[in-house]
């Protein structure tokens, strides 16, 4: 799967922050966040591994029992199940890779 970059696309996922779907294959999907400043991704766990790359802004990110102030090219994985969060600090774009792919987060077909 190849996809242009475009601004379409984008679904809101928690007030002050959209989503979206970039590719997705067999095993994994790529999505992009844009998330405001003095928003939040509340605590919250699934089934997927969750790998992230902070593209720009600066967020306090939970992992477990853990706290990072994570900044531009900084970069995460989250285990399957394990609790996780963020606050956002700045204007901030995140990508985030799943495996195994994430059903609810492939987008429809219009």
């Amino acid at each position: 799967m190849y996809q242009q970059h475009n601004d379409n696309g984008y679904e809101q996922a928690l007030e002050k922050i959209l989503r979206k779907t970039l590719v997705y294959g067999e095993n994994t999907l790529m999505t992009e966040f844009r998330m405001e400043k003095n928003s939040a991704l509340p605590s919250h766990k699934h089934p997927y591994e969750q790998t992230g790359y902070l593209v720009s802004g600066h967020i306090q990110l939970r992992i477990g029992a853990e706290q990072f102030d994570a900044k531009s090219g900084d970069s995460w994985c989250i285990p399957p199940n394990v609790e996780h969060g963020a606050d956002i600090l700045e204007d901030t774009v995140a990508i985030e890779v799943f495996s195994p792919v994430r059903e609810d987060y492939i987008p429809v077909k219009q």
